[in-house]
């Protein structure tokens, strides 16, 4: 039986590429480097399945082919707002993601950048690798309380509720939420928390602000410049989510004009690519990101699509088919 063909966009852990040499007649980008519209067409019109990542970006001009010899696209990560969907549906090409796996290590993230922001980590750390560190003193980096303090969470789904539960049983503090829809009350009783019905009746009433929503257009620049102004002057927010979900220009001005304490961020818009002014902002910390960075998730993400793929070639629905 010949095995099917497959081309990975991005080189993935080792243990994961391995077991998809044995199972597909499988293709690496070795160089391991972001791929052209054009190149992701080519691989299209060439593959029976394509492993993107959430940082390809696979739009209507990448998914332009007149025949695509592909039939599904095995996402590596949750999001997947960077494949254009009536494109995708055009081609009849199945799409999935990986969920579940990487819950808890994105959610270990945004409590490490809602700490660091906190305390002045980031600014301290600068310090001391410049050799300027003078010592102790009562008024050096004087930084924010943490515990007891109110956390609000944009988006309550798998990453959301991890990252209420470190926040809410390991650092005592209040949760509210808002979601698209209405969370079950037993989800959350789990963290004592307290559903609100829109982002602005959220905003004013958090100390610290945590993004776990989805990206794509519907939720793009979900926190502008008239959200960011509804925040406490000292509060904090923190992103994970989609660089595209926060307007880094009006982040940019909040954050010089110390209209927010300061910002946490993991993602950012058009990535790579920073808002060079963001840099020139000691109030905010910055991550490569690195939500899913830990082997243990990263591994899971690569099996959970060989799971989806296995699925899929031998003529199952795929456990975490999105389109």
């Amino acid at each position: 039986m010949i095995k099917p063909s497959v081309f990975v966009t991005r080189r993935w852990p080792a243990a994961v590429e391995a077991k998809l040499a044995e199972d597909y007649n499988v293709v690496l980008n070795t160089g391991d480097k972001p791929l052209s519209p054009a190149e992701i067409r080519e691989s299209i019109k060439t593959y029976d399945a394509v492993l993107p990542t959430v940082t390809d970006t696979l739009n209507a001009e990448a998914l332009d082919v007149p025949k695509a010899q592909a039939r599904i696209l095995g996402n590596y990560g949750v999001g997947y707002s960077h494949i254009c969907e009536s494109s995708a549906r055009t081609l009849g090409l199945t799409v999935t993601n990986t969920p579940d796996v990487l819950s808890e290590c994105t959610a270990d993230i945004a409590m490490t950048l809602l700490l660091m922001v906190a305390r002045r980590a980031g600014e301290g750390e600068r310090e001391v690798r410049a050799g300027q560190w003078t010592g102790w003193r009562p008024t050096h980096l004087i930084g924010t309380k943490v515990s007891g303090k109110t956390l609000g969470i944009i988006g309550y789904g798998r990453i959301g509720q991890e990252m209420a539960r470190r926040a809410h049983h390991g650092f005592g503090m209040d949760i509210l939420v808002y979601n698209r829809s209405q969370v079950a009350p037993e989800v959350l009783a789990q963290c004592n928390a307290t559903q609100v019905a829109s982002v602005d009746d959220l905003l004013p009433q958090c100390d610290f602000v945590s993004l776990h929503c989805p990206g794509g257009a519907a939720n793009r620049h979900l926190i502008n410049a008239r959200r960011l102004d509804l925040m406490k002057q000292d509060a904090f927010l923190i992103n994970t989510a989609r660089g595209e979900v926060v307007d880094d220009t009006a982040l940019t001005q909040a954050l010089m004009f110390d209209m927010i304490g300061g910002a946490g961020l993991d993602v950012f818009d058009g990535e790579p690519r920073i808002n060079p002014d963001l840099m020139q902002c000691d109030n905010v910390v910055m991550l490569p990101h690195l939500g899913s960075a830990t082997r243990e998730a990263r591994e899971a993400m690569g099996f959970r699509v060989l799971d989806n793929l296995s699925d899929f070639f031998e003529g199952r629905t795929p456990r975490d088919q999105v389109i």
